[in-house]
């Protein structure tokens, strides 16, 4: 860190510890002229969620467990959308996702009452036709971060939900002892949970990370689950995410 500060560096840090609580390295940026950014913080000021109704049209990724492709699955949907000709905006909620994007709010530094309100803040009422592509994170089995999940799910209000799953992954992250639950039982627990403030929420399709399989395995497991919900099944990274986009463009 000191070293990318001596060499003229402005540095930026997704860590919850905050560059701008270390005297030293703020005074050493001071000294040098550059920036320290701070990007999990609770700025702006955030009010709790409402559950009011409002206008646009919102898709939110969820998950089977954390670190499944929540966040390139939503960047590559709205590329995809963009080519069909849709109004989409990614809205990050990760400090990764606000490293690419730009902007956004890091909900895990988010105090608990304001997580939906803060999901709120970032797709607020929008026009008719336009789409807030809205980053998901953890997963409502993950003991240690469904209460991040569930703020989400309520504040993003979503029209639509992406289920993000790695094919073969036994467990939870970091929880050998949390067996993983079925796309069935996942599912109807986040359409339950959208449907406090959507009721018409709906299925849009799932994003598979197949990266541990060859290609033949990865598609007849693409194929399976689209059979078993009737929705597009596709890995986002090897087969695209057309798919998804085109059904959201045909029924959203």
């Amino acid at each position: 860190m000191t070293g990318a500060i001596k060499a003229g560096l402005n540095v930026a840090s997704g860590l919850h510890h905050r560059l701008a609580d270390e005297p030293e390295l703020v005074a050493l940026a001071a000294e040098q002229g550059v920036a320290l950014f701070d990007i999990r913080h609770m700025r702006p000021a955030l009010t709790v969620g409402s559950g009011k109704k409002r206008s646009g049209k919102r898709v939110l990724t969820v998950g089977t467990d954390c670190s499944v492709g929540k966040m390139y699955t939503l960047l590559a949907l709205e590329a995809a959308m963009r080519d069909r000709g849709m109004k989409a905006d990614f809205r990050a909620t990760g400090q990764t996702g606000i490293l690419v994007a730009g902007e956004g709010i890091a909900i895990d530094a988010v105090i608990a009452d304001f997580i939906a309100g803060a999901a709120e803040a970032l797709s607020p009422a929008n026009e008719d036709d336009h789409w807030d592509i809205v980053e998901g994170q953890g997963s409502l089995f993950h003991p240690s971060y469904a209460s991040v999940s569930m703020g989400l799910i309520h504040g993003a209000q979503p029209h639509w939900l992406v289920m993000c799953h790695e094919m073969g992954r036994p467990h939870m992250r970091h929880l050998p002892h949390q067996p993983m639950v079925s796309l069935a039982e996942c599912v109807a627990a986040n359409l339950r949970a959208a449907s406090v403030t959507s009721d018409e929420v709906k299925l849009a399709g799932f994003a598979i990370n197949t990266s541990g399989y060859g290609e033949p395995q990865a598609r007849d497991c693409c194929a399976q689950v689209s059979a078993e919900f009737d929705v597009p099944a596709t890995d986002p990274v090897r087969f695209g995410i057309d798919a998804i986009a085109a059904l959201l463009q045909e029924r959203g």
